[in-house]
């Protein structure tokens, strides 16, 4: 299974108001990392989420690896950080793009 370090920056504008005091990085700033990460890496575009889930927040300067497996229609991913999974999910592949 691939794999590929996800940066986040610990000034991270999302930071800012999610949420003050304790802040962690929106579910949506993780998925859109996943998602570029996973193009980029692969050349398959994707064009949709399936499914996804969250187990644990992710907080500034954490150490991130996604690890994500392309069959059919489909991307795979989970995203942990040292030994714990923070989430996981499929995307949708655009059909003929990694032909």
């Amino acid at each position: 299974m691939p794999q590929v370090a996800l940066v986040i920056a610990v000034d991270h504008p999302a930071f800012a108001g999610h949420f003050p005091g304790r802040p962690i990085v929106p579910g949506v700033v993780l998925l859109d990392l996943a998602q570029r990460a996973i193009e980029a890496a692969s050349g398959v575009r994707l064009i949709g989420l399936s499914v996804a889930k969250f187990h644990r927040p992710v907080g500034p300067g954490e150490a991130l690896l996604l690890d994500y497996e392309l069959g059919g229609a489909n991307a795979r991913f989970e995203i942990r950080s040292g030994a714990h999974k923070v989430a996981d999910g499929r995307f949708s592949v655009e059909q003929g793009a990694s032909d």
